[in-house]
């Protein structure tokens, strides 16, 4: 049975597929990557009446089943707006008594400080509430910290300096949840402090004039899944609210708050957060604002990053999302907030230069430090363990987040990247985790926070931060593995690939991926739709660049489709595809568009492989 874009049932075993287990797709159980193939579940008559309701073709009908889409919600999700999904601000807590604050604070021509963290989501938040407030006629100071001296999250000097530059309420965006000693410090200081953060809380909230986070426990709003920027957005939402109610704007224009959603959307997709829902609508409706570059500072970035076509979600997080973390990560930590709220051409000109040189200057730190740490981690030898661990002096605190990211993936467990000053035995270190699909390695830390093996610490599902004292790595890591092995059960983490179809490649046309489409924007929670195209020879294989690896596949039955493996060289995926000598594989990806000298065709993103046996 197959479908009209050349589909095989995914339960079949065919082109001599070695057997497997019977949820593996194709009988692949173990992928050159180390993956075990499944078929994304979707009802096949769901499926068809999704085509014929929405009339999409069948494969599109197909990935929607798949991600639990049914005929009611259809037609929210492939077109959402915020007139459907924006819910009352009112529903997260304290968030009327801030906005409240907030309005007084404008009217009355106080000063409002920003105190916001040094990622994306903190400099989009930052940017978001900076020209909001400059729109409504209030003045506001933004202070990000600098991630080397100050380390994560709100400080009593530096929120002291607010205070003393005039501002009677600050704002803390993307951090604060637990930052109780400061918060205390700032309460007796007489410092009003709003919180606006989407981390993992702890039962007991610091001292602070209102707590807005949708993952507090005593939050029912259902919103958790924001981004801090999202809240942001709410919070600018209900301050506008409560200024037209208070008979603010009789005399001064209200604001079109729908200009900044190019920040939200630009926040929201960095933060990896699931594009479902409410993120769903801020993330498309945002791309469109960002599409128009109104935005001087993101103009600015996207010409000096080469994005001359539409952006999408792989723009946002590959190359305008990177050059902005540069600034926190290795240089200046405000660079990035300062460009998205500047309307100087000059001014954001010569910062997203600069943010492009600290990035190129980036990823060659980052490549030393990722070398040190995968040596580090193959010294366990094949015992790696539920979590890996790792620690030096020397490795630099802005890009262990990313190597985490990346030992992560190449291992398929939780990681966490330690970066150590003054040893192991004496000193302390600033380590950043990143987790894998199951595993809330957040939960975790706080756990060992709320142990006292760790000095501060915090995060959510999929990442997190912490400083701990060297002499307790051991410990660290023994209470992180034991908790996540409980978690996890005998069945330890089996890395999966999730695949919607099979597909010849003759059926990977311009149309269908463009067809496809219509199911963005992709990114957690929302996965891009991946398939195989099974028993392919590769006609044709080189080295692309430094590190990449491109090939034509052929079909049994004719066909060809370009494809590319990127960062893949030097591994056994990689291998595999240059020295295939015709034999057949199995290769997943995912289709996109690739257009060279004004040529448009579909391409493959090779993700895996698996021989053909």
């Amino acid at each position: 049975m197959t479908s009209s874009a050349g589909l095989p049932r995914p339960d079949r075993q065919e082109n001599g597929a070695r057997p497997g287990g019977p949820d593996c797709f194709l009988g692949v159980e173990k992928s050159l990557t180390g993956k075990r193939w499944i078929s994304r579940e979707a009802d096949e008559r769901q499926s068809l009446a999704l085509a014929q309701r929405l009339s999409v073709p069948e494969i599109v009908g197909r990935v929607l089943a798949a991600r639990g889409v049914g005929l009611e919600d259809a037609d929210v999700f492939l077109n959402p707006t915020l007139k459907n999904l924006l819910p009352d601000p009112s529903r997260l807590k304290d968030m009327d008594t801030a906005a409240e604050r907030l309005a007084r604070a404008i009217m009355d021509g106080h000063a409002i400080g920003i105190f916001g963290d040094y990622d994306v989501d903190g400099a989009t938040s930052s940017a978001l509430l900076t020209r909001f407030f400059a729109a409504v006629g209030g003045r506001s100071a933004t202070y990000i910290p600098d991630r080397l001296k100050e380390g994560y999250g709100p400080n009593i000097e530096a929120l002291l300096k607010l205070q003393e530059g005039g501002a009677s309420v600050v704002v803390t965006v993307d951090c604060g949840t637990s930052a109780h000693e400061s918060l205390t410090a700032a309460a007796d200081a007489g410092l009003d402090v709003i919180v606006v953060d989407h981390h993992e809380a702890e039962a007991k909230l610091p001292p602070a004039t209102a707590v807005i986070n949708p993952n507090r426990f005593d939050d029912d709003s259902g919103q958790g899944q924001l981004a801090a920027v999202g809240v942001a957005f709410l919070l600018v939402v209900a301050v506008n609210r409560a200024l037209r109610d208070a008979g603010w704007y009789r005399d001064r224009p209200e604001p079109d708050l729908t200009q900044w959603l190019d920040l939200v959307a630009l926040g929201t997709v960095c933060d990896v957060v699931p594009l479902t829902g409410l993120n769903r609508a801020l993330v498309m409706q945002g791309l469109k604002v960002m599409a128009a570059r109104d935005n001087t500072g993101l103009r600015a970035l996207s010409d000096v990053a080469g994005l001359k076509e539409k952006p999408g979600t792989y723009h946002a997080g590959f190359l305008l999302g990177p050059r902005i973390n540069a600034g926190g990560r290795i240089g200046e930590s405000d660079l990035g907030s300062r460009l998205l709220g500047t309307d100087d051409i000059g001014e954001a000109t010569d910062i997203a230069h600069r943010l492009d040189e600290l990035n190129r200057e980036r990823r060659g730190i980052e490549a030393a430090v990722l070398d040190a740490a995968m040596d580090e981690a193959k010294k366990t030898g094949d015992d790696l363990g539920p979590l890996i661990l790792v620690a030096a002096e020397g490795w630099h605190p802005g890009v262990i987040g990313i190597v985490a990211g990346r030992l992560a993936e190449r291992f398929n467990r939780p990681a966490c990247v330690v970066a150590l000053d003054g040893g192991k035995a004496t000193g302390q270190g600033v380590g950043s985790g990143r987790s894998v699909s199951g595993v809330d390695l957040g939960a975790a830390v706080i756990a060992a926070c709320q142990a006292g093996i760790l000095i501060k610490g915090g995060g959510h599902k999929m990442a997190c931060g912490f400083t701990v004292d060297s002499g307790r790595l051991e410990e660290l890591r023994q209470f992180l593995g034991d908790r996540i092995s409980a978690h996890l059960g005998d069945g330890g983490i089996q890395p999966r690939l999730y695949l919607d179809g099979a597909m010849k490649p003759a059926a990977a046309t311009m149309n269908l991926v463009e067809d496809l489409q219509q199911v963005g924007p992709f990114g957690s929670g929302n996965p891009e739709p991946r398939f195989v195209i099974p028993a392919a020879r590769l006609s044709y294989a080189a080295v692309a660049g430094e590190n990449h690896v491109r090939g034509t596949l052929t079909g049994e039955e004719g066909g060809r489709l370009a494809a590319i493996s990127f960062n893949s060289l030097d591994t056994p995926l990689g291998q595999a595809l240059l020295k295939s000598d015709g034999a057949p594989l199995h290769v997943a990806g995912r289709l996109r568009v690739n257009t060279w000298k004004g040529h448009s065709k579909a391409q493959l993103l090779i993700d895996d492989a698996a021989p053909a046996w």
